[in-house]
């Protein structure tokens, strides 16, 4: 079923939404959420959370693109998750190194006020990342959106280790100097 059909069934409040989104967009949710929780009982309840989420939402929202929509509330969903979960241990997991690593050029999302600012941070990394080659673009929102491992970036793109880490780190350096020239990141 088509995106603008699954968005009718919703504004119609027909229970039937829900089941072709969770039908169409399950496993990509799914995959978002055992990225973050490597947890196949919390991955799902995050994932059904995404469909009371966004049966929720909409209306009044109408997302444009609704995959995106829906793969944002899991990952928050599951990054909210991971962060009750670790709370009160801290180890060593892919989502703790993804978000240190980001720490270190985007702020914190603590207060409503920087809720507000995030907006046009977003906007701000969303042009950052389209001037990039497609290489790098791949390699951000792979490691930062979907919290992939180094090593299963590097498989999948068939550079060393090495190069990723490397390319990771100098995309970060950049997105930092960028956001401050922009004064958006007020380091």
């Amino acid at each position: 079923m088509e995106d603008k059909h699954i968005l009718d069934l919703f504004w119609e409040r027909s229970e039937q939404a829900v089941t072709e989104a969770s039908a169409k967009y399950g496993r990509y949710c799914t995959g978002i959420a055992m990225q973050i929780l490597h947890n196949m009982l919390d991955a799902e309840e995050c994932v059904n959370d995404t469909w009371l989420h966004a049966w929720n939402a909409i209306p009044p929202k109408r997302p444009s693109v609704l995959q995106a929509y829906l793969g944002k509330i899991t990952r928050n969903l599951s990054l909210d998750r991971w962060k009750r979960m670790t709370a009160q241990k801290r180890g060593g997991s892919q989502v703790e190194l993804m978000l240190e690593e980001l720490g270190d050029c985007v702020p914190a999302d603590d207060s409503v006020q920087q809720e507000v600012e995030s907006k046009v941070l977003a906007q701000s990394i969303s042009r950052f990342l389209w001037e990039q080659p497609e290489n790098s673009r791949y390699l951000f929102i792979r490691r930062y959106w979907y919290g992939d491992a180094i090593s299963d970036l590097a498989q999948k793109t068939k550079f060393t280790e090495s190069y990723v880490k490397t390319s990771l780190f100098r995309l970060r350096q950049k997105l930092k100097q960028r956001l401050e020239e922009e004064e958006v990141l007020l380091s």
